[in-house]
């Protein structure tokens, strides 16, 4: 029931992103269209979640009728300093998302009174303990842009739209949905227009099931976590994960990611304040993480989730600096310039807390790759921090479709051994991608916790065993596939093959006779009457010689005629004239019976003993007494029409 209920939300939140779509098509191009909603959508949120803040604290004093989006914007003012206190923005009555969308279709500048409205909620937070939060936050809303339309009305008509849009969405209570929404409609968003907008796939968004597996394995026998780091947070939907699982005042100091894509960094803020983490609680960053990590005060963190990017480049050992850095210079060797996926690895592996857990979604390569890598590896499995290798099943995110893993690791592992899980066999498909169920999530979890070798499933490894493998981290090296083919009996396969040989010929038998009676008529009966043990059907290529004809012209033919002549000449049609022997080529002349066949007009068969020549647009069939060129002469006339 909980898995239709997500579907069934997803899909209504489709149809009204959707509805928005076909207003604005061909007029906003995809990539820039998300950035519209979603920012849009967090302009409502935020407004009717401080107006719900208001209004609660307002009722609960007794004062029932209440209603902030019908306060005068003077007597809101008074309140100003004190909600940007508590709440860390503010915004007046009449800017609220439900009031301008009221009055927008009659807003003859509605452009600048969004643009004006947006500014004043980033200026609000200005010189606050919420500054950080919401400087650019608006950035990617260009509400003047051409984009929107050629004209100021044209544009206006768009954004009426969009307000309308959105407002129809049945958003509800965003933190209490069961699909994170926002997030949702991000990946929709990604998924609809990435493909025809030639954009980067390395902007994935991680799918909630994924999410959830990725912090179940991180905060196994643990109520709470200090802090929760992403070192690539996209729009921030693993580091939200966590305060799904855990409740969020259980994860007590806070959330910290940094993302290095400016508008995935902003749409990774809106989805904080959309699941109402406070400003206070979060600590996103843009910048690049490999070169430029921005949180070195922060760490280290007790749990970090990641999905960071696939097999992207990174300046590696460019940079003379690197090598040296403390969170690479233990592996003695650089990530490859051409895939900083361990480079993601080591940093994340720098940054975990004694007491914590990493839980990376991996590219398969870097598993099994040499060089570098390998090294690297090395590293990772003689000092014991890889907990466990997870084999996930194919096309579980959006842009790719390949089976990605999952590297556990730990500073403080309880044993020597290595848990492989080969969980590519735990989905359901759902659409066009695949996605894990409860069950399945729960399947992997168990085993994971267990750590007790299952047939075909998982297993626990000796490093001793992992070092002889090459440092191979590969699923597949150490847990056996199962074979589902069905066993086969060979004596009985083969008996069966005979049988059906047997049946072969009989049945060809008698479709030869049968093919005898239906076709060859009299013919075929007399055939058959005649050689009881049936007979041997043979090409008539094999049995008959095809002879070439001699290229005589017309005027030749003229010459060469002679009634008294005593060699016949057969042209095509009905044309036979005689010549004599000396005027034709002893190679062209046929001294032994022969079919002729004349194709002009309607094909005809004629038989002859007699020496002749005939020209090269007719054919002549002889034998070498195999068969009578008379019966053949029969079955052509009779039959070969």
């Amino acid at each position: 029931m909980a898995d239709r209920k997500k579907e069934q939300e997803r899909e209504e939140l489709h149809r009204a992103i959707w509805a928005i779509a076909d207003e604005l098509r061909g007029s906003v191009d995809g990539w820039d269209f998300k950035n519209y909603v979603l920012g849009t959508m967090f302009y409502r949120y935020i407004s009717e979640n401080l107006t719900s803040y208001i209004n609660d604290g307002e009722h609960a004093a007794g004062n029932e009728g209440f209603e902030y989006a019908k306060m005068s914007d003077a007597e809101a003012e008074e309140a100003r300093d004190g909600l940007i206190e508590e709440k860390g923005f503010f915004i007046l009555p009449s800017e609220l998302f439900v009031n301008i969308q009221a009055r927008a279709a009659s807003d003859d500048n509605l452009n600048e009174t969004l643009e004006r409205v947006f500014r004043n909620i980033e200026e609000s937070a200005k010189g606050s303990y919420s500054e950080k939060s919401f400087s650019g936050l608006f950035d990617d809303f260009d509400v003047n842009s051409n984009k929107l339309g050629g004209t100021v009305a044209k544009r206006n008509e768009r954004l009426v739209s969009l307000l309308n849009g959105v407002a129809s969405m049945d958003l509800g209570s965003v933190k209490d949905h069961d699909i994170d929404a926002f997030g949702d409609a991000y990946e929709y968003l990604m998924t609809m227009y990435a493909s025809n907008a030639g954009k980067s796939g390395g902007e994935f968004f991680t799918p909630a099931d994924v999410s959830e597996l990725l912090t179940r394995l991180g905060t196994v026998d643990k109520k709470k976590v200090n802090k929760v780091y992403d070192p690539a947070c996209g729009s921030g939907s693993l580091l939200l994960k966590s305060a799904k699982i855990l409740g969020k005042d259980n994860v007590v100091t806070g959330f910290f990611g940094q993302e290095i894509n400016i508008t995935t960094y902003n749409l990774c803020r809106i989805n904080m304040f959309l699941h109402d983490i406070g400003v206070d609680k979060f600590d996103v960053a843009c910048d690049d993480t490999l070169i430029d990590p921005r949180h070195w005060d922060d760490e280290p963190f007790e749990l970090i989730v990641s999905n960071p990017p696939y097999s992207t480049e990174w300046v590696g050992k460019d940079n003379p600096l690197l090598i040296n850095d403390p969170r690479f210079s233990p592996a003695g060797v650089l990530a490859p310039k051409s895939n900083s996926d361990l480079a993601f690895i080591m940093h994340s592996l720098s940054w975990l807390a004694p007491n914590g857990t990493a839980a990376i979604v991996c590219f398969p390569g870097i598993m099994y790759r040499g060089g570098a890598e390998q090294k690297i590896r090395k590293y990772l499995v003689d000092n014991n921090y890889v907990d466990c290798v997870i084999q996930l099943p194919s096309n579980l995110f959006f842009g790719t479709t390949i089976s990605t893993c999952i590297m556990v690791m730990k500073k403080g592992k309880s044993d020597n051994k290595i848990l492989f899980i080969d969980a590519s066999g735990e989905f359901v498909k759902v659409t066009n991608n695949n996605r894990l169920t409860q069950e399945n999530i729960t399947d992997i979890v168990g085993a994971f916790t267990a750590r007790q070798d299952r047939e075909y499933f998982c297993r626990a490894v000796s490093r001793e065993e992992v070092a002889q493998e090459g440092y191979n981290l590969s699923v597949s090296t150490y847990v056996e596939k199962e074979d589902k083919r069905e066993a086969v009996d060979i004596n009985e396969l083969n008996a069966e093959i005979r049988r059906i040989v047997i049946s072969q010929v009989n049945l060809r038998g008698d479709i030869e006779e049968i093919i005898i009676r239906i076709e060859m008529g009299d013919l075929g009966r007399l055939i058959a009457r005649l050689c009881p043990d049936g007979v041997e059907c043979r090409a008539i290529r094999e049995i008959y010689l095809r002879l070439k004809g001699t290229p005589i012209t017309a005027g030749r033919m003229r010459e060469i005629d002679n009634p008294d002549g005593n060699i016949k000449v057969f042209a095509g049609g009905k044309t036979v004239i005689n010549a004599f022997e000396e005027d034709i080529p002893d190679a062209n002349i046929i001294r032994r019976p022969a079919v002729l066949v004349q194709s002009r007009g309607v094909i005809d068969f004629i038989f002859c003993d007699e020496p002749f020549t005939f020209k090269n647009e007719m054919w002549a069939y002889t034998a070498d007494e195999i068969i009578s060129v008379k019966f053949l002469y029969y079955v052509l006339k009779k039959i070969g029409r």
